[in-house]
């Protein structure tokens, strides 16, 4: 009896990650369907205005939960995880936090400089993976 153990990882991480994938679509869906409810509910009573913070607060982490798909997607038709994505998902975060905290008026100078610093590391890790990913492809290599 020959068992592939190979065959049968690569089987279990394609459900694991087919599962991760359709529990995030559907996390994007009820997350979008909230948010426009919210923005209905809000401008019949005349309070969006009021809440724009945690609108902004919701299309931030909307945005955030689409860039960890894209990482899982691109694992699906190259069977790696590409470090631009996941870096693109990561500067995406730091963003997010950082102008959540401008719009809540909660800045403070020093954590400001830190997460700018993190911003910055993590351009220079995506520049530096897509240049190195165009000098595999070029040479040849389509892994």
């Amino acid at each position: 009896m020959n068992i592939n153990l190979l065959a049968i990882f690569n089987r279990v991480i394609a459900v694991i990650f087919s599962l991760m994938i359709l529990i995030i679509v559907l996390a994007l869906v009820v997350g979008v369907w909230d948010l426009f409810v919210d923005i209905y509910r809000l401008a019949l009573e005349h309070k969006l205005q009021a809440n724009y913070l945690q609108i902004i607060y919701d299309v931030l982490t909307l945005f955030v939960m689409i860039e960890l798909l894209r990482s899982i997607a691109e694992y699906f038709n190259s069977r790696r995880l590409r470090m631009t994505f996941i870096a693109d998902a990561a500067i995406v975060f730091v963003l997010r936090e950082i102008m959540i905290q401008i719009f809540e008026h909660k800045v403070v100078p020093a954590e400001t400089y830190a997460l700018s610093a993190l911003i910055v590391a993590l351009t220079v890790l995506r520049v530096t993976s897509m240049l190195m990913h165009q000098r595999v492809v070029k040479d040849g290599e389509t892994g």
